[in-house]
């Protein structure tokens, strides 16, 4: 049983970690490219997706002509790290470093590696992005990096927490580098409407395979030009009658018209007397209100 006593969520400050998040963002697409570009397709794209880590983010075992490799964000120490399955490493850090910079280094260590690898550098779910090759921001300051990770790896044990009482389909709890949050989703079995597609630089067929069935899904994520304040979110897709108006915990919590979701700005967890159950209250709640709105069946997919 987790000690709530011992919890520490650090304070983040959208205004001040903005710059550092969109660098963390734009080099965690260059890996995420990587990791399409060597992985089977699977199905809601959950091949893609980084894993939470004690010290950050990472792909998991990656195959390549015979070896295996893995990419790792170090946010304690600042590096990015290569290794494979014959005991090759390479690191460098990442103050100072751009968008483009991170590019190249990423590319060129792979290649000494004997890995080859080609990916769009056209960056994914952003209106008129610069390419990731050619984006020269350079912001990372080391303690917003930190912070965010502590914050990635309490949201981390509490959404697995969460998804252990479900026993029907459900994804892992894991990273979107496109959206750039963290997420876990959870499925009715039935199949849904087609999704009208309709994000920048994201294949339509490909949010069509994401939505192709009912599905409630949480997570978090730092704040956005939409959200400025890092925030939990929970919504369902297709969206029931009386979803919105349903009643959810904690009161802080509210349903965001144009997102089309429920928030819980992240600071209420933060500065709660008990995080992970007021997150925990949130993500049952607003989970609640989804099943049984759109009639669900409980009973069958739920943990008793």
């Amino acid at each position: 049983m987790k000690d709530r006593n011992k919890e520490i969520w650090p304070e983040l400050l959208f205004k001040e970690g903005k710059e550092t998040y969109q660098t963390i963002h734009l080099w965690t697409q260059v890996v995420g490219k990587i990791k399409l570009a060597k992985m089977p397709w699977i199905n809601h794209s959950w091949h893609v997706a980084l894993m939470v880590t004690p010290v950050g983010l990472t792909t998991g075992d990656l195959p390549s002509d015979g070896k295996h490799f893995q990419i790792d964000f170090d946010f304690l120490n600042h590096q990015l790290e290569i290794k494979t399955s014959r005991n090759e490493v390479r690191r460098f850090d990442l103050p100072s470093l751009s968008v483009g910079a991170f590019y190249r280094d990423i590319l060129d260590s792979l290649k000494e590696m004997n890995i080859e690898v080609k990916i769009n550098p056209v960056p994914s779910e952003m209106e008129s992005p610069v390419p990731l090759d050619k984006d020269e921001r350079d912001s990372y300051v080391p303690e917003v990096a930190t912070a965010l990770h502590c914050a990635l790896l309490q949201s981390n044990q509490v959404f697995t927490e969460f998804r252990a009482g479900f026993i029907g389909k459900c994804s892992p709890v894991h990273f979107f580098w496109g959206s750039f949050d963290l997420a876990v989703s959870r499925f009715s079995g039935r199949k849904a409407p087609l999704h009208p597609g309709g994000i920048p630089n994201f294949p339509d067929w490909v949010a069509i395979d994401a939505y192709s069935h009912e599905v409630s899904s949480c997570g978090f994520w730092p704040g956005n030009d939409a959200v400025p304040f890092a925030a939990f979110y929970s919504y369902i897709y297709p969206e029931p009658q009386g979803f919105k108006s349903a009643g959810i915990k904690p009161e802080s919590a509210y349903y965001h018209n144009d997102l089309g979701e429920f928030i819980l700005p992240y600071k209420e967890v933060q500065q709660s007397n008990d995080p992970s159950q007021t997150l925990l209250d949130f993500l049952n709640t607003t989970y609640e209100a989804a099943a049984d709105s759109a009639h669900w069946d409980r009973e069958n997919l739920e943990r008793r």
